[in-house]
């Protein structure tokens, strides 16, 4: 088997951030919190993965700064987990993500559920990379500057 580099090690961005929200669960439950689930038994039932892989991924999330946990809020003896600064940071990839999904895995006229913008009830616009003018910036028009 090949010899994965350390994360830290990694000069790739990508790669480190696929190291710690890659895998289907990990992003699932990064989804799950946006979506207002905060307690180990709510992110079971709605996922339905086994209690020690949930438990793991729970501890890589809160591990890489991504949720954190605190007592529960409505004063009993559970703990929640809750999304830090750096796990809402990930909004954007998840709507990215979300979007792709909608444009290229449902065919015309699936069902599936939609981002909905709270103040307009309108759906969220498509993200797109733009600009320092607010132009569409497309893939061609970019390069990854390699360290050397």
């Amino acid at each position: 088997m090949p010899h994965r580099p350390a994360p830290d090690a990694q000069p790739c961005p990508v790669a480190r951030g696929v190291d710690v929200i890659g895998d289907r669960w990990s992003l699932l439950i990064v989804r799950d919190a946006f979506d207002g689930l905060r307690r180990f038994g709510d992110f079971q039932r709605s996922l339905g993965m086994a209690r020690n892989v949930l438990s793991d991924r729970l501890h890589k999330l809160v591990e890489a700064g991504v949720l954190a946990m605190q007592p529960a809020s409505d004063g009993t003896a559970y703990q929640e987990y809750v999304l830090t600064a750096r796990g809402e940071s990930l909004f954007p990839v998840v709507v990215a993500l979300r979007q792709w999904g909608e444009q290229h895995l449902f065919q015309a006229g699936e069902r599936h559920s939609v981002l909905i913008d709270k103040r307009t009830q309108q759906p969220v616009p498509r993200m797109r990379p733009t600009d320092h003018d607010g132009r569409l910036l497309p893939p061609d028009a970019t390069e990854v500057r390699k360290i050397r």
